[in-house]
């Protein structure tokens, strides 16, 4: 009998660390940039990561997609001297069972473009695998045939700059809620400069901002929180009355794929 409750107790660890099922569920509040954002809920977002220089200097998010993949954006120019810091919350804190890893491999797209801003993907592969725990774990990953309708309500999170001229990012990781836009109801903001590889949500009080670029935008598909974007670019002073612009990451999943099968 012990032994079936343990093997129980094993499938329900495994079952706690499958994609997109924090062990820690987050508290939206706001359905509410991640200026004009919340505090997130410490730890409610295990695969949000930070990503860092050597000095400890955070200049952008990411996910983590499995113990050894983590994904963000291209115009993140991920270097193997950077860091990747998972299971944090609080970035002044010296008291957090955090783990920093070291880049194994840096693969940008190689159909970005820096103009266009479109591809804006990088996968960054750890030097040795995350260890999963109840703070850290993957997100799932949006698939090619997926469809995620505007007006959906999903999150962004990062320790992005809660107003475009504050002096330093938040130490506390924030978190907003915002509505999708379809890619016409877009372009009435950003013209054609949305292409079929953004994604955009916002407009309605809140939006990300420097520092939470190559962070998460998160959607719900069948109860398990699912990588739908890629916070790319926005508007330069981070006004909640513009959308923000993520890669969509259903055009980007087959390269994803290729990219972790081939490595």
């Amino acid at each position: 009998m012990a032994f079936l409750w343990i093997l129980s107790c094993l499938a329900f660890v495994g079952a706690a660390y499958g994609c997109g099922s924090p062990a820690i569920p987050p508290v939206i509040t706001g359905y509410s940039r991640i200026v004009n954002g919340e505090e997130a809920l410490p730890h409610s977002w295990p695969w949000q990561v930070s990503l860092q220089d050597y000095t400890g200097f955070h200049f952008c998010g990411g996910s983590l997609v499995n113990e050894n993949w983590v994904v963000t954006a291209a115009h993140c120019n991920v270097k193997l001297s950077h860091r990747v810091i998972l299971g944090e919350h609080d970035r002044s804190s010296n008291a957090e069972d955090i783990q920093v890893m070291k880049v194994g491999q840096v693969f940008k797209h190689p159909s970005y473009n820096g103009f266009t801003i479109n591809n804006d993907i990088l996968l960054v592969k750890l030097a040795s695998p995350a260890v999963m725990s109840v703070r850290v774990s993957p997100v799932c990953v949006a698939e090619a045939g997926d469809n995620f309708p505007g007006g959906m309500k999903c999150v962004t999170s990062g320790w992005g700059l809660t107003r475009y001229n504050a002096a330093d990012t938040p130490s506390l990781l924030q978190q907003a809620s915002l509505p999708l836009l379809t890619n016409d109801e877009c372009r009435r903001f950003w013209g054609r400069k949305i292409s079929d590889l953004m994604i955009c949500a916002g407009a309605s009080g809140a939006s990300s901002c420097m520092g939470d670029s190559g962070g998460p935008l998160v959607c719900e598909k069948a109860g398990a929180w699912t990588l739908v974007g890629i916070v790319s670019w926005g508007s330069g002073t981070c006004t909640p009355t513009m959308p923000g612009v993520y890669a969509r990451v259903t055009e980007l999943r087959s390269w994803m794929d290729q990219t972790i099968a081939a490595n």
